[in-house]
């Protein structure tokens, strides 16, 4: 571990290689767990405002769902996180070609919200908790991305590489910048 500013970074997110491989995985991160997305407060206030844009491009399941639990829920660990279809996928989950996608990210793609969706999935496989006086950004192993670990091997694509626009939506240019250092001085042959 590192600190950059206000956190404290896992050396796995400059070691380890990702690249998603929805090909292989079919977007399971979409659907497999056994809780939602998880939500930071000023997005729950997102979905509220913004789920008459977002529903247009929802499954009348997802739907269903959010009008029976709202559009976000408080999870077993205290947390904000989607609600999820019958116990099992988010309920913005939309499926396509056979792969499971977000419903929050194709309302922007098509221009309906200005809101990508959870920084959480933009993240992933990076987690961050937020303590007292320091947030932690660690690398979060899930078998089901053992495709996108294989990938990103092959591509040769560190983690913090391939989270790149999530970690500036996060932290901030800055922030990434003396990320892109520190990898620099730590990764040095």
């Amino acid at each position: 571990m590192f600190e950059l500013g206000k956190t404290v970074v896992s050396e796995e997110i400059l070691e380890e290689a990702f690249v998603c491989d929805l090909n292989a995985c079919k977007g399971a991160c979409c659907v497999d767990g056994n809780a939602g997305a998880p939500l930071e407060a000023s997005e729950t206030e997102i979905l509220d405002t913004h789920f008459q844009d977002i529903k247009p491009f929802l499954r009348p399941e997802g739907v269903q769902a959010i009008q029976e639990q709202g559009t976000f829920i408080k999870g077993s660990d205290g947390d904000w996180e989607t609600p999820l279809v019958n116990g099992k996928e988010c309920a913005y989950t939309i499926f396509e070609d056979g792969k499971a996608l977000c419903g929050i990210e194709a309302a922007y793609n098509a221009g309906a919200i200005g809101w990508k969706k959870p920084v959480s999935c933009h993240l992933y496989p990076v987690r961050v908790r937020h303590y007292t006086s320091l947030t932690a950004v660690n690398y979060h192993r899930w078998h089901i991305c053992s495709p996108a670990c294989s990938l990103g091997e092959t591509l040769k694509v560190p983690v913090y590489r391939f989270v790149r626009e999530a970690l500036i939506r996060k932290f901030g240019e800055e922030w990434y910048q003396e990320l892109e250092e520190a990898a620099k001085a730590y990764l040095k042959p």
